[in-house]
């Protein structure tokens, strides 16, 4: 029996490593140690946020083979905060301890053609896809048409490694300065942008957030309403349908499934991610188990926590120089401010966040 597939339990007072070292990883160690554990973080980042938390800090690239092997001996089980960690990493640590997610998750996650065809493969919709490879528009132009979204299939986040084209000139020039293997996809005319969280352990146990409604600013997040505004019927068909792909992908952590949503076309599986997610940051204040918590517990073989709402919430990211400004919301009783004790403020750089909660479905009838 190989170390992914065992079912283990790992008891509190041992130590969790986590890859990756942004805000995250500060939020997974956070909920941690109130259950017993010390963390261990390896990232490419000097005084990155999680290492302020953080039992210890290895500071080195993500593939330093020395780093992992140290990364290994220290630890009892390895998560991922960051889900473009490579792959060939995490398969060099699964050698010698469980790594959740594993190789054959990220394999699929961290492509955009493989994600959105193992959608569908799973019974879900998706937008129209179609590989665009060396240039060749013909899948482009004659299964999509245009206008049309062309993004690179690895990496790319925040909007980040995508271009909108019009017509063969613009995606042609796209392909030029996006290059490698992209992805085209048809664009998808929504009334509203949705995620769900899962978690799920080793023996099958699974639990869903619930869906929430997400706007965006510039391609970044800016702020998340819990639940989403829209009919309870709709929020549940997204709580299945992510729990679905969780169960088809044999997932053990968290897995956050982001969709599109509209009267016309329904539901549309857009992006995975393997992780914990911006848009669950709400669940801290909000539910009765945090995302961060239910990572630790789904990893670790502990029960899965009860992830119902004791609130409704509005997450705000803080974003830039507003950080210099946060230190009003310790005024306001109703709000709860998360810094993420980053150095730098730059442009659209998620500094930290805060949550308003309110009342119990205080948010069901109001639109957006």
């Amino acid at each position: 029996m190989s170390l992914q597939s065992s079912v283990v339990l790992i008891p509190p007072g041992s130590v969790i490593g986590i890859l990756g070292g942004g805000q995250l990883g500060r939020m997974i160690a956070l909920a941690a140690a109130p259950l017993g554990y010390r963390c261990v973080v390896l990232t490419p980042e000097e005084e990155s946020p999680a290492s302020q938390v953080a039992w210890k800090t290895l500071v080195a690239p993500y593939d330093d083979p020395a780093a992992l092997r140290n990364l290994a001996d220290l630890a009892d089980v390895v998560t991922l905060e960051f889900e473009n960690v490579p792959a060939s990493a995490v398969a060099i640590l699964s050698q010698w301890i469980i790594v959740a997610p594993g190789e054959s998750i990220l394999a699929v996650t961290q492509d955009r053609l493989k994600e959105k065809s193992f959608a569908r493969a799973a019974g879900l919709q998706t937008v129209g896809f179609t590989p665009v490879d060396n240039g060749n528009l013909v899948g482009l132009e004659g299964e999509i048409g245009y206008p049309a979204i062309l993004k690179t299939r690895r990496m790319g986040y925040d909007g980040k490694g995508q271009r909108r084209v019009a017509g063969p000139e613009e995606a042609r020039r796209a392909c030029v300065e996006l290059g490698g293997s992209l992805i085209a996809e048809a664009i998808a005319p929504f009334d509203r942008e949705l995620s769900v969280i899962v978690a799920r352990t080793a023996t099958g146990d699974i639990r869903a957030f619930d869906a929430v409604e997400n706007e965006h600013e510039n391609h970044v997040l800016r702020r998340t309403y819990a639940p989403a505004r829209l009919d309870q019927a709709i929020r549940k068909e997204a709580q299945t349908s992510a729990q679905t792909l969780a169960e088809t992908l044999g997932a053990v952590g968290l897995v956050t499934v982001e969709f599109f949503w509209s009267a016309e076309s329904g539901l549309l599986v857009n992006e995975m991610a393997p992780r914990p997610h911006n848009s669950g940051h709400w669940t801290i204040e909000a539910c009765h188990v945090s995302q961060f918590e239910q990572l630790v517990r789904a990893i670790c073989g502990l029960p899965l926590g009860n992830s119902s709402r004791g609130h409704d919430a509005i997450m705000t990211n803080i974003l830039g120089f507003e950080a210099e400004r946060s230190a009003a919301v310790f005024a306001a009783p109703d709000r709860h401010l998360h810094l993420y004790g980053k150095a730098e403020a730059r442009e659209g750089r998620k500094m930290g966040h805060v949550t308003q909660v309110l009342p119990l479905n205080s948010l069901v009838n109001r639109t957006g």
